[in-house]
């Protein structure tokens, strides 16, 4: 069985302080995908940020202290794959992806479209691309995971405050038919809600108005798998009993 971890540490160093390569290391992962580094590759080579065991691969933003992402895998990939080929999302350090001779997989950190209208125009954007390139990735037709922060609840349930949140970036329409877009003709799986089909399950909770504790949260991270794989997933789960983030880990064990 393997398992399989996706989490953005909203700062790779602040997660390192609050213990995630500790809790890492006990989960016997054999792959990690993270999101939002906030770091450098300089950064990246100290001994901390090496775990004993993992292979590691990071694609970095070009602006310090921003984004960025990594993936950590116990067996070293045949082909590492940083960017997707334009500029607006590799000077972002947004994708990279890792293949294996099983399948390949991705860690990937979508655009937030929430400080404004010139962002969501760079999200929208960018989800047309992605499409695009997942369709020719789809067309090599090696199993697919893609893990990270979609910045995208899919569903009214994988929000808790849908009915307000209807105008507002991470579930608009035009956003949620993209995942629709994916989930259907693209004939990718949603990991979880292929096992579980419960409310109250979020990955991201605002640091205000006490969301956390009152969960008041978001599902926005994913394993998207494509349907090869949907009979290997064994066991899903999203981890809270301890916080490295404002996000939550997505923990997916496959056969």
């Amino acid at each position: 069985m393997s398992r399989i971890i996706t989490l953005n540490l909203n700062g790779i160093r602040s997660a390192a302080k609050k213990g995630f390569f500790e809790w890492m290391l006990n989960q016997n992962a054999d792959v990690i995908c993270i999101q939002e580094l906030k770091a450098q590759h300089l950064d990246l080579q100290h001994a901390l940020f090496q775990p004993e065991g993992y292979y590691g691969y990071f694609h970095c933003a070009e602006k310090k202290g921003y984004s960025g992402v990594g993936i950590y895998s116990k067996q070293q990939p045949t082909q590492v794959i940083t960017g997707l080929g334009w500029p607006e999302a590799d000077q972002e350090g947004r994708y990279i992806e890792a293949h294996f001779p099983q399948y390949c997989i991705a860690s990937v950190y979508l655009p937030s479209g929430t400080s404004g209208e010139l962002r969501q125009a760079v999200k929208f954007d960018f989800l047309k691309r992605y499409a695009d390139y997942l369709k020719t990735l789809v067309s090599t037709s090696k199993e697919i995971i893609l893990c990270g922060d979609f910045n995208i609840a899919h569903r009214q349930i994988d929000l808790k405050n849908w009915r307000g949140n209807q105008k507002n970036s991470g579930f608009l329409p035009e956003e949620r038919a993209w995942m629709d877009e994916l989930l259907g003709s693209l004939g990718f799986v949603d990991a979880f809600r292929h096992l579980n089909k419960e409310a109250d399950h979020y990955t991201w909770w605002s640091n205000r108005g006490q969301a956390w504790a009152k969960n008041v949260g978001w599902r926005i991270d994913y394993q998207i798998v494509t349907s090869g794989l949907q009979k290997s997933i064994q066991a899903v789960s999203i981890f809270k009993d301890q916080r490295f983030s404002d996000h939550a880990p997505v923990l997916v064990d496959y056969v």
